[in-house]
């Protein structure tokens, strides 16, 4: 198979930024901000740049990003005819994304001027659902071989997961027209129907109320089948990933649906909702996509092995064995992300909140990222087990049990969304275990063995704890705290390949394609330098949209201007020292601005 790394990254970045639109759209849905920009479309109220409230926003992101997928879209499709018309079925696809995503953009038209009718807004999504699957599609031919059994068993696993995917995407589009219909609240007594197992009475609404949980329950039931089934037909483990990846999540999605009720259809709980219904839609697509194709094997330069595990058996103490449990909680990385934490909700109550508060976020974040770093032990100990810096971690050196230790991960995820919904609010709660979500599934098991771009994607998880920490005292996601995140998501690819550099030949011995084992040393360090480029413009917008002062902008000038020169000098050696250097810098450089950024605020309000 060709390497095409430029329609590779296209791919996978449009793939993500047709999520996040989903995400959106479900977001501009729960807060009934579909109408926020006015009827006349593609302008807002009037203006290209719209003022107004934050419904005028909400809407102008949705259709803000929606113009961002559309130059992807095109891009795609332009670089598709340059660089691969000899593979017919990438060209066929990226083209058919063009149409695609022009259409989408039509019915988003018609939808405003329809009033949110609730059939135009199914039929939306719907055709959103579509892209995506186009999408994942390119993806994974792009990073998979070609089916090596064509034969009847083989299409009928592929044939077997589309049906479940079909019932998935049907309950999707039910419960979408169940909220256009206002049904949501028919019943509030959640799981049952008025006291009742089955809906006896409230019309219409009732009746669509009822149709879509029992359909979601069937629903639920034919993934655990197809699980099943696939592992009795023995079908490849990627396959039955997915599908597993997708069982685990309607336990989430079950679970959300009854927070609707419970929380009276909250903002929060009908994004995410929907979020978790387009993932559930994707990996059941991807499961039936990938169904008989392989990923090509990453050749490894020659090193000497990793040392043996140092032992096989549990320590005997129970002191030991907490160290161990702890350690699979990576300790250092959830300092760091707490660090950033406490910044960000300074900035949103513009001085200090209370040290209660604080101090319940940042012992719910720490049980939630521990959770996610848990799980990642547990998907990543063969890798881990493979790489010298990491043989020694808890489950490749026989300190903890696997199946022991995902549970762990679990019970501290839980822990993590009911303490955070008790002492914050319920965003901050659904946001925290979003990440982790996002980090184990999207990241972990789907980006991380597939893809150079894994870590630009994947950061993505590793920046929410900014919005969790300003959704704990605002109960929302203003500005300020996505350019916080973005500032975190564009620093991560500068700081984590950095590292990699050192570690390149660990990556490669453990099948993982990081940038600079696929790419080399020339093209991670031109990289890392536009990404940092990126970071400091950035950092630099966070001044003015976040209203701080002379303080902050002094401190992200004066950084700014060592991390490019970090970068510059690793452009020009390109050695391991030098990426340590810039690796050990980054992190300093994103610790000292977040303080900068709580002292600027406290320096001008107060505690």
């Amino acid at each position: 198979m060709p390497s095409l790394p430029a329609l590779r990254r296209l791919t996978f970045t449009a793939t993500a930024t047709t999520f996040v639109l989903v995400t959106v759209g479900g977001l501009v849905r729960a807060t009934d901000s579909g109408l926020g920009c006015g009827d006349d479309w593609p302008r807002c109220n009037g203006r290209v740049v719209p003022e107004g409230d934050h419904h005028t926003w909400i809407e102008f992101s949705h259709r803000l990003i929606a113009a961002v997928l559309i130059a992807l879209s095109i891009s795609l499709a332009v670089v598709a005819w340059r660089r691969a018309r000899d593979r017919h079925d990438l060209l066929r696809l990226a083209l058919a994304t063009v149409p695609l995503v022009l259409s989408q953009a039509v019915l988003g038209a018609v939808v405003v001027a329809l009033d949110l009718h609730a059939e135009s807004v199914v039929a939306h999504l719907a055709l959103a659902m579509t892209l995506l699957a186009v999408f994942l599609a390119l993806s994974v031919r792009q990073v998979l071989d070609p089916p090596t059994d064509p034969s009847s068993a083989s299409r009928m696993v592929g044939r077997a997961i589309w049906s479940v995917a079909a019932g998935a995407l049907f309950v999707m589009l039910l419960g979408s027209y169940m909220s256009g219909r206002n049904a949501g609240l028919a019943f509030t007594d959640w799981p049952l129907f008025d006291g009742a197992v089955a809906p006896t009475t409230r019309g219409t609404l009732g009746w669509i109320h009822g149709f879509h949980r029992f359909a979601a329950a069937a629903s639920g039931l034919s993934v655990a089948a197809l699980a099943w089934w696939l592992r009795r037909r023995g079908a490849s483990l990627a396959t039955r990933r997915f599908v597993v990846a997708a069982g685990l999540l309607f336990i989430v999605q079950i679970l959300l649906g009854a927070a609707n009720v419970w929380t009276e259809l909250h903002a929060a709980t009908r994004t995410a909702h929907l979020s978790v219904g387009a993932a559930i839609w994707a990996l059941l697509a991807t499961a039936a996509m990938a169904s008989g194709r392989s990923a090509p094997a990453i050749v490894a330069p020659p090193m000497a092995p990793a040392p043996a595990p140092m032992t096989t058996n549990p320590p005997a103490t129970r002191g030991a064995r907490a160290r161990a449990y702890f350690r699979l909680t990576k300790p250092r990385v959830i300092e760091l992300l707490l660090v950033t934490t406490v910044p960000s909700m300074i900035l949103a109550q513009g001085g200090m909140p209370s040290l209660g508060l604080i101090a319940a976020v940042l012992l719910g974040g720490a049980l939630a990222a521990g959770g996610a770093n848990t799980i990642n032990c547990y998907i990543d100990r063969d890798r881990d087990a493979a790489m010298r810096r990491t043989h020694h971690r808890p489950l490749p050196s026989g300190d903890v049990d696997p199946n022991a230790a995902l549970r762990f991960g679990v019970v501290l995820e839980v822990l993590a969304f009911a303490w955070l919904w008790w002492t914050a609010n319920l965003l901050a709660a659904s946001l925290a275990v979003a990440a982790t979500l996002f980090y184990v599934f999207v990241y972990s098991i789907w980006l991380k063995p597939r893809t150079a771009q894994n870590i630009v994607i994947g950061g993505a998880a590793g920046a929410v704890p900014v919005l969790v920490g300003w959704a704990s005292v605002d109960n929302a996601i203003a500005s300020p705290a996505w350019v916080l995140f973005a500032i975190i998501f564009v620093w991560t690819p500068p700081h984590f390949w950095a590292l990699s550099m050192k570690y390149r030949d660990d990556y490669a011995a453990a099948g993982v394609p990081m940038l600079p084992v696929v790419a080399g040393t020339d093209a991670t360090t031109r990289q890392i330098l536009g990404y940092s480029v990126v970071v400091v413009a950035v950092t630099l917008l966070l001044w003015q949209v976040g209203d701080l002062g002379a303080l902050y902008l002094l401190a992200a000038i004066t950084l700014g201007i060592v991390f490019l020169w970090r970068a510059l000098a690793l452009r020009r050696d390109g050695s391991t020292a030098e990426a340590m250097r810039l690796f050990g810098f980054s992190n300093v450089y994103l610790a000292l601005l977040f303080a900068a950024v709580a002292v600027d605020v406290i320096a001008v309000h107060g505690v």
